[in-house]
């Protein structure tokens, strides 16, 4: 099983491709992005930019086939987070524990997939780009590393690694320089989707063509990332029943916690060292304001994953009594755009743990004061390891044994992902 160091050390291979590229400062990111769209850094101008928008739909291609081909090379991007060399930035990304907050290198990449995606799309006769690209899912992103340090620089790479009709698979690599050696901090795959200007239907994207053997592996990975979404999803245990072995965990479980003092199927006990489900949450809310806005003025994607986090984080925390080390993300769908001005509603909740692993999955939902209707906007998985031994956690009801199962189906693929 994976185990986090907090050692240095070049671990594994990257692709060499920043020729003829120079890195971005992080902080251009955005800025970056609002010039592709034409969007307006006031809020106040926000209809106004939308609307001429609507005039760039000519400018789509009627066919996947009328896109010039793409190479990998030609997104390739690089941003440097100059925590070491510009001190004055620091504390933004600082956290209480004088190391780097997770959640902030989670907005830094759901930016940077986008501008990667904007990049492999780029038509240069055409000043702003007809397309609206948007984070559709975080595949997986693991770390290498238990630490990332506050006071050296960090480099973000990536490029497009896979391409679909619409949809775009981006991968990217944070790593830190650490005696004069950039190390490997973490990986991050994202899919990315193309839509028309008004964010409405989906929109053609440039094809991909992998040059020699490592790229077209890269890309067959693609292919099958894909195809593991799709079988994972038909296996969602909203649509199939359990497994056999998955209903002897359960039944187990449950002859585990009976009353042996009586003969009664209703009398639960709680084993020892252990912790019911219903007693492992905590919730949140956010109100939905201006500042926290994309390029599109929804919600910025990279600020729902670092609220889910964080909330994620603190019930890992809570739960375990010690501080834990994120080790794994996977499989956050963005399921519909969150508003300006919406109730955003988020709810943590242990749902397996193993060892002093914790598995926490966090349930993200708008609240419409006008229908009083609640709408899911995205679910969230992160796998936690704690510095101490931690309880066990106990579902008891049908409902809860099924988050249970949920929750250990991503565990194993989270763990089966990181692994060096």
């Amino acid at each position: 099983m994976r185990m986090l160091t907090s050692t240095t050390g070049v671990s594994k291979h990257l692709p060499d491709m920043h020729e003829g590229h120079l890195p971005i400062h992080v902080n251009n990111v955005r800025n970056k992005l609002r010039s592709i769209v034409g969007a307006s850094t006031n809020w106040s101008d926000h209809v106004q930019a939308m609307n001429e928008r609507k005039a760039l739909h000519t400018l789509l291609a009627k066919n996947q086939a009328d896109l010039p081909p793409r190479k990998m090379r030609d997104s390739h991007i690089e941003v440097i987070l100059p925590l070491g060399s510009q001190p004055e930035i620091r504390e933004k990304y600082l956290n209480v524990n004088n190391t780097v907050r997770f959640g902030r290198i989670l907005e830094d990449l759901d930016s940077l997939g986008v501008l990667i995606c904007y990049t492999h799309t780029k038509h240069e006769a055409v000043q702003k780009s007809p397309l609206s690209i948007v984070t559709a899912l975080v595949d997986k992103i693991g770390l290498w590393k238990k630490v990332i340090h506050p006071d050296c620089d960090i480099k973000f790479t990536g490029n497009v690694t896979w391409v679909g009709r619409t949809s775009m698979e981006v991968k990217m690599h944070v790593l830190q320089l650490q005696n004069d050696v950039y190390c490997p901090m973490l990986d991050a795959t994202f899919v990315m989707v193309a839509r028309d200007p008004e964010n409405k239907r989906p929109a053609f994207v440039n094809p991909l063509i992998p040059e020699g053997p490592e790229e077209e592996k890269i890309f067959k990975e693609g292919e099958l990332n894909k195809m593991r979404r799709t079988d994972f999803n038909k296996a969602s245990l909203l649509k199939m029943a359990p497994t056999a072995e998955e209903r002897t965990i359960i039944h187990d479980i449950f002859l585990n916690t009976l009353d042996q003092r009586t003969v009664s199927f209703r009398s639960r006990v709680l084993p020892p060292n252990s912790v019911w489900m219903e007693d492992a949450k905590l919730k949140g809310l956010e109100i939905c304001h201006p500042q926290e806005r994309n390029i599109f003025n929804r919600i910025f994607g990279g600020f729902l994953m670092r609220k889910a986090y964080e909330l994620g984080w603190a019930t890992a925390c809570s739960y375990g009594s010690s501080r834990p080390y994120v080790i794994a993300v996977d499989d956050i769908m963005f399921q519909r755009p969150v508003e300006i001005g919406s109730l955003l509603f988020f709810s943590s909740q242990v749902c397996y743990t193993e060892e002093n692993f914790i598995q926490v999955r966090v349930h993200s939902e708008v609240y419409n004061s006008d229908t009083r209707q609640h709408h899911t906007t995205n679910v969230f998985h992160f796998t936690f390891m704690s510095e101490n031994q931690i309880p066990q956690i106990v579902p008891k009801t049908y409902g809860e044994s099924m988050l249970y199962l949920d929750g250990k189906r991503h565990f194993d693929s989270a763990m089966k992902e990181t692994q060096p």
